[in-house]
């Protein structure tokens, strides 16, 4: 019997490109949609994948995309108008009759959370599964340790981890790596009947502190990096003056909440998990090993002058940039407000939905 067509959205994104090779490699025929041809397209061709180029927000473009799928990876993109997405995604799919998808939700999402952009993850969440017919399996991811790797010139050329993560000692994260991420969404595709219904946790092998993800750069770079924790405003004006691939304003304007759950420990919450091992079919990957790779792929952060003083030149950009006003931001741009939002450990929902073993305490929330 021929193995049944896959749709990956967000293709050529952080998850989206690893599920397509994966399933690519397991000999599953993909269908990749994604908005252009570049690199990553290309790698997608040449892994044997049908490329989709079209525009993931337009039903029109979907409904030809679902096109003979039986299942499908739903990933919206850390953009304004996700809710968009998820909603024309379910529309297309419920026309399609498709059979099984498997959704990238949130650790975080929660019905009243202060972040408009996870409260849309919480309803998209509800709408995908509105189908009785079609199966469906939730991936709850958290803090990626892609995060980290933002500011890894820093960290090569001024020794500095600099992020607004609270107190550098207490673990708070166990961050799973992209691969991770999408072999669980893999396991949970190529094997329906085990995994509909079910949520899942990627997480990397164990939980980490500010000071140990400093001490893995340290030894992959090779030169003392120590963490720094800097405030939230001098995080946005980073994110201002160099802004990272694939984050617009409106998302920036969401991490500075993301930050605020990161101190507050609501990723430490019930990790690190056994789901990458037994849905993935994998070791999950340690954060220095993730690391590595990363950095063998940056010949920019090898020692250097010009690059040093480049790293400079950066710092003080950052130094001399207005911070970014989120309220502003989200009301410049029609954000939905709600009266009393409430942070993931201070919801009775989200604490029974996650099932916290043992409570974490709320700290460093002002830090």
């Amino acid at each position: 019997m021929p193995k049944p067509l896959i749709l990956v959205t967000s293709a050529s994104g952080k998850t989206g490109l690893q599920v397509s090779l994966q399933l690519r490699q397991q000999g599953f025929p993909v269908r990749a949609f994604v908005r252009r041809h570049d690199h990553r397209s290309r790698l997608l061709e040449e892994a044997g994948a049908e490329l989709f180029v079209g525009n993931q927000y337009s039903l029109s473009d979907m409904r030809r995309a679902m096109h003979g799928v039986q299942r499908a990876y739903q990933c919206a993109p850390t953009a304004p108008n996700g809710l968009h997405f998820n909603a024309v995604f379910a529309a297309a799919a419920y026309e399609a009759g498709v059979e099984h998808v498997v959704t990238l939700s949130q650790w975080l999402s929660s019905v009243d959370h202060p972040s408009l952009f996870t409260r849309e993850v919480f309803i998209s969440d509800i709408l995908i599964a509105m189908r009785p017919e079609m199966t469906v399996t939730t991936i709850n991811v958290g803090w990626f340790a892609d995060n980290y790797l933002m500011v890894l010139d820093m960290a090569a050329h001024l020794g500095i981890f600099a992020m607004p993560l609270g107190d550098g000692t207490v673990k708070k994260n166990a961050p799973p790596s992209n691969a991770d991420i999408a072999s669980v969404a893999v396991g949970a595709l190529m094997d329906p009947a085990s995994h509909a219904g079910k949520t899942y946790r990627p997480t990397g092998p164990d939980l980490l502190s500010p000071n140990d993800i400093a001490a893995a750069m340290g030894r992959v770079l090779g030169r003392k990096v120590k963490y720094q924790n800097i405030s939230e405003n001098m995080m946005l004006k980073a994110l201002k003056a160099l802004p990272p691939d694939n984050y617009s304003e409106a998302a920036v304007s969401q991490l500075k909440i993301y930050a605020d759950e990161y101190r507050r420990g609501t990723f430490a919450v019930n990790a690190p998990t056994q789901d990458v091992q037994k849905t993935g079919g994998r070791v999950p990957e340690d954060f220095e090993s993730i690391l590595r790779r990363a950095v063998s792929k940056r010949a920019d952060l090898k020692p250097g002058f010009i690059r040093t003083l480049k790293a400079v030149t950066g710092f003080l950009k950052i130094l001399i940039t207005s911070a970014p006003n989120p309220s502003a931001i989200e009301a410049s741009k029609d954000f939905v407000q709600l009266a009393t939002p409430e942070f993931c450990q201070e919801s009775q929902f989200w604490q029974h939905s996650h099932r916290p073993e043992s409570p974490v305490q709320i700290a460093d929330a002002a830090a």
